[in-house]
C-alpha cells in the first residue's frame, strides 16, 4: 500500500513502533488480538487496528502539499477535511478557510471566490452540484481533490448497478458529508433513497411489499430520496451501498434483511434473486471493517473501562464508542486535555450529544484500560492520551521498554 508524507506533528514514535511491530508479526492482518502494554499498576489493551487510514493519510498529504506549493494563493476547504479537531485547527492556523460547515451551511459566499483560488475537496468527497458550482467560477474541482478512493469505489459501484436497472439504497446518515456526496452521485444514474438504520430499512420494506401506500413514502423519507422516485416501481430492483464509516455489520444486516424481503415478496430462488437484488458486499471500506473487527476482538478481554479518542462528529469513531459501551464504561474524548486529573475526565455522551464530567480512575491495585481511536485521529494524540494516563501511576518500566517487549 502507498506510503504518504504526513506532517511530523501527527506522528508518534511510540504508536508508530507499536504498529510496525504488529505489522511485521502479522503481515496478512489476520490477528485481531489487542496489543498489551503492562506497566505494573496499569495495563493497556490497545486495539490491533486504529488511527489514520489510507483515505485520511491521502487527504492530509494533499492538503499540506497544497499549502506548501501555493504560498501566494488563497486556500479554501469546502468543509472540514476530516472529522478531527486537531487537524482542522492546524489547517485553519495556516490560513486555510472553510467555505461550509459540516452540515453544508455556507460560511463564505461563492461570490467571494476567484478563479485562481485553491479549493480543497475533503476526504468525504462532495456533491455534483458543488462541483458544478466551482466549475462555473472557473475553479477546477478535481485539482485539489482529497476524496477517499474507497468513497469513490462506492460511487462507482452505485453507478454500475444503476446502469443495470437497479435503484440504490444508501445506508448512511442523511446529513453526513459523505452520504450527501454519495447520494448526489448515485441519483445521476439511478433512483436513490437513503436509510439511516435498520428501523428505516424495515419501513422501506413496507413499500417494497406494498403494505403502505406510496404517498406515505414521501413523508417517511422526506429529504432522503431522489427527484421523481416512485416506490411502486423503483423498489422492485435494488442494491445497497453504504457510507463507508457506518458499522459494517449494520450495513450487512440491512442488505441481508432487504434481500430476504425481496426473496419472500417475489418468491425467488437461486439465480432469480439477482433479478431483484444486486450483490454489493464489496463496498464496505477495509479500514472501517478492520477497526471494527479489532474492537470486537478487544472486547473479548476484561478491563475496567475503555477510552476512545477522536472527533465528536466522527462517524467511524462514534461507532467504536457504541461497540465499547455495550460491554463496559466508555469515555469518548478528543484529546488528552479532556483528562482533567486522575479522578476526573471530561467526555462526550453520544446519547445526549453533550460533554459531561465523570469520575475517572478508581483507586485499586491494578487498572486495565482498553484504548482505541477513530480513523481520523493522529498517532500523536493517542500517544498523548496514553502518557497522560501513565503520569498518574508509579509504573514499573518506561514506555519504550514496554513497547520493545512486544518483540519478544
Amino acid at each position: 500500500m502507498k506510503s504518504f508524507v504526513i506532517p511530523e506533528i501527527y506522528k508518534s514514535n511510540v504508536i508508530g513502533r507499536i504498529k510496525e511491530i504488529r505489522r511485521l508479526k502479522d503481515r496478512l492482518k489476520k490477528d485481531f488480538s489487542p496489543t498489551e502494554l503492562d506497566f505494573g499498576a496499569v495495563r493497556f489493551l490497545i486495539a490491533r487496528h486504529f488511527g489514520f487510514c489510507y483515505g485520511v493519510e491521502n487527504a492530509v498529504e494533499i492538503a499540506y502539499k497544497t499549502i506548501n506549493e501555493n504560498p501566494d494563493k488563497r486556500i479554501f476547504l469546502l468543509s472540514e477535511m476530516i472529522h478531527n479537531p486537531d487537524v482542522n485547527a492546524d489547517l485553519l492556523s495556516q490560513g486555510v478557510r472553510f467555505l461550509m460547515d459540516t452540515k453544508g451551511n455556507q460560511l463564505i459566499d461563492w461570490s467571494d471566490l476567484q478563479p485562481d483560488d485553491a479549493v480543497i475537496v475533503p476526504a468525504f468527497g462532495t456533491t455534483l452540484e458543488i462541483q458544478q458550482q466551482l466549475e462555473q467560477l472557473q475553479i477546477d474541482p478535481y485539482r485539489y481533490d482529497t476524496t477517499c478512493p474507497f468513497v469513490e469505489k462506492v460511487w462507482n459501484r452505485a453507478q454500475q448497478i444503476g446502469e443495470r436497472g437497479y435503484s440504490i439504497v444508501v445506508h448512511g446518515k442523511p446529513g453526513h458529508e459523505e452520504t450527501r456526496a454519495t447520494f448526489s452521485h448515485s441519483k445521476e444514474n439511478a433512483p436513490t433513497v437513503v436509510v439511516n438504520n435498520m428501523a428505516e430499512a424495515c419501513q422501506l420494506a413496507l413499500y417494497i411489499t406494498g403494505a403502505l401506500p406510496k404517498d406515505q413514502f414521501y413523508v417517511d423519507f422526506a429529504g432522503q430520496y431522489s427527484q421523481g422516485f416512485d416506490p411502486d416501481k423503483d423498489l422492485a430492483r435494488i442494491g445497497v451501498v453504504n457510507q463507508t464509516t457506518m458499522l459494517a455489520s449494520d450495513t450487512q444486516a440491512i442488505a441481508d434483511y432487504l434481500k430476504q424481503v425481496m426473496i419472500t415478496h417475489y418468491q425467488l430462488q437461486g439465480p432469480e434473486i439477482e433479478k431483484h437484488f444486486a450483490n454489493t458486499r464489496d463496498t464496505l471500506c477495509y479500514a472501517t471493517n478492520d477497526n471494527q473487527e479489532a474492537t470486537y476482538a478487544l472486547l473479548q478481554h476484561e478491563a475496567d473501562f475503555a477510552v476512545v479518542v477522536g472527533g465528536y462528529n466522527s462517524s467511524n469513531t462514534s461507532h467504536l464508542v457504541e461497540l465499547c459501551e455495550e460491554k463496559l464504561p466508555t469515555f469518548f474524548i478528543q484529546s488528552q486535555d479532556k483528562i482533567l486529573d486522575k479522578n476526573l475526565i471530561r467526555h462526550y455522551n453520544l446519547h445526549t450529544r453533550t460533554e459531561v464530567t465523570s469520575p475517572f480512575i478508581e483507586e485499586k491495585e491494578k487498572t486495565t484500560i482498553m484504548l482505541t481511536c477513530g480513523a481520523s485521529c493522529p498517532d500523536a494524540v493517542m500517544e498523548s492520551v496514553m502518557l497522560k494516563i501513565l503520569s498518574f501511576f508509579n509504573i514499573s518500566k518506561e514506555i519504550t521498554q514496554a513497547v520493545e517487549a512486544l518483540n519478544q
